[in-house]
């Protein structure tokens, strides 16, 4: 999607009047400096300066995405992705063993894994598909490589062997940007507070 571009204006403040870019639309003035100029009321002037501090953040966090390599982007995507499905199956038993919580002590890492049935070095394009990633125990996400037969019997009876066939056929390759990886980052961040709030 192509973003506007905002035009250049000239600063509002009293004595000022110089072009500058502004960053938001509803910029009017050039610098801090000329924002508390325009602010000769002390709220108005605490309003600003939030604004301004907010503006500074997000240029801030602006420019460390831009520095960010695809690796890290990848491993950001993951969390998000990992959040979602441990939340979307909370109520749900180890997909490989049944067990729960409360059957037997999980003291490795986190308490529940985001397990891949297809492992991402075997299948990278079902890195990021639901239908591919459970709620797994550390036992047999990390001690026993997934316990895969026994992911697949339980696999089965979770969705359907047409889409356990689906998982297992051919997949196209893919090669996933920046961006891409940035939009899946952001749709399951914002379906995990959708199950949350759902939940509350």
């Amino acid at each position: 999607m192509r973003v506007a571009q905002i035009k250049p204006k000239k600063c509002r403040a009293p004595g000022c009047g110089k072009p500058f870019k502004p960053t938001m639309t509803t910029q009017k003035v050039c610098s801090i400096a000329c924002a508390k100029a325009m602010a000769k009321d002390p709220k108005l002037q605490k309003i600003a300066a939030k604004a301004i501090t907010k503006q500074a953040r997000q240029d801030l966090q602006e420019r460390r995405e831009k520095l960010k390599t695809r690796r890290e982007h990848i491993a950001e995507t993951q969390t998000a992705f990992n959040a979602y499905i441990r939340e979307r199956d909370a109520g749900l038993p180890c997909i490989s063993c049944d067990s729960l919580p409360s059957d037997h002590d999980l003291i490795t890492g986190s308490r529940w894994d985001a397990g891949h049935y297809r492992s991402v070095g075997a299948c990278p394009e079902l890195r990021f598909e639901p239908l591919n990633v459970h709620r797994q125990c550390v036992k047999c996400n990390r001690n026993l490589s997934g316990n895969a037969v026994e992911y697949r019997i339980r696999l089965v009876k979770r969705i359907g062997a047409d889409q356990v066939d689906w998982l297992e056929g051919p997949h196209k390759p893919q090669r996933l940007t920046i961006e891409d990886l940035q939009a899946i980052k952001a749709l399951y961040r914002q379906k995990l507070k959708d199950l949350r709030r759902a939940a509350a």
